[in-house]
């Protein structure tokens, strides 16, 4: 038996994800990526010690045993957003700006700068100071307070959903209120389809033939998609094709290499 839940995520606090980055600017797009939502409603965890590595094939493939796919949320109306600063200097007496890292002095210890290259000395140990692949300063735009999202859950087993969710860089708070759909299986031929999807995660009879692209990593995202097909009728005109699942084996010819 098929369950499928709409959830609509109502965001608390401003909430963002680097979507594109233009010189010192950072981006965030109007929309709710699902492999983010697998992990903020918890049906995956993110290791706490990372060293770089990525783990979505392992991670959603054993959602796709489970039974268990999320689609993308589409923001409701028209999106909202803010925009802040940030600065990355460290708040110390002494620093120093170098090329990729900002370098600080550890207490006790004395800064020695060779080149383009700084090192420390302490306990009668020299230590070369290591770059840091991160932004030093710039501007973010961000979703704000106030935005919503919808996206829906479907799974082979019924599901307790959480109220609230983390979302984002920063693991901003949003509301999630949670209505159980009727499960109605329709077929339809050119369907059109206003809430975004994920095009690796359709089933191979579907074909895209019309459709906006939305280029976001770490998948593109697809909507106003014109499909035939069978699909859950959920709602007051919502389809959702039938037999999505999460499309992790195409990562790599994406150029995106999971672990």
């Amino acid at each position: 038996m098929t369950h499928i839940y709409r959830c609509e995520i109502r965001l608390q606090e401003a909430t963002f994800f680097s979507s594109r980055e233009i010189s010192n600017t950072y981006y965030t797009e109007p929309l709710l990526g699902n492999y983010a939502l697998a992990y903020a409603f918890g049906f995956v965890h993110s290791p706490y010690f990372n060293q770089g590595e990525i783990h979505y094939v392992k991670h959603l493939t054993a959602l796709n045993k489970q039974g268990i796919y999320v689609t993308p949320g589409t923001i409701q109306g028209s999106p909202r957003f803010t925009f802040g600063q940030f600065n990355a200097q460290p708040d110390a007496y002494w620093f120093a700006f170098a090329n990729n890292a900002i370098v600080s002095r550890p207490d006790g210890a004395w800064m020695e700068k060779a080149g383009p290259v700084w090192y420390a000395h302490q306990s009668g140990k020299r230590r070369k100071v290591g770059l840091e692949n991160r932004p030093q300063h710039g501007r973010i735009r961000m979703l704000a307070i106030g935005n919503t999202a919808v996206c829906h859950i479907i799974s082979r087993d019924p599901l307790t959903l959480p109220h609230y969710i983390r979302l984002g860089k920063f693991m901003s708070k949003a509301r999630v209120i949670v209505t159980e759909q009727p499960v109605n299986i329709v077929q339809r031929q050119g369907q059109r389809l206003n809430s975004l999807l994920n095009p690796a995660d359709l089933p191979a009879d579907y074909h895209l033939s019309i459709f906006d692209l939305v280029t976001v990593p770490p998948v593109p995202l697809v909507r106003n998609v014109l499909l035939s097909g069978n699909f859950y009728g959920v709602g007051d005109q919502t389809y959702l094709p039938v037999g999505m699942r999460f499309g992790v084996e195409l990562l790599p010819s994406l150029g995106w290499f999971a672990r």
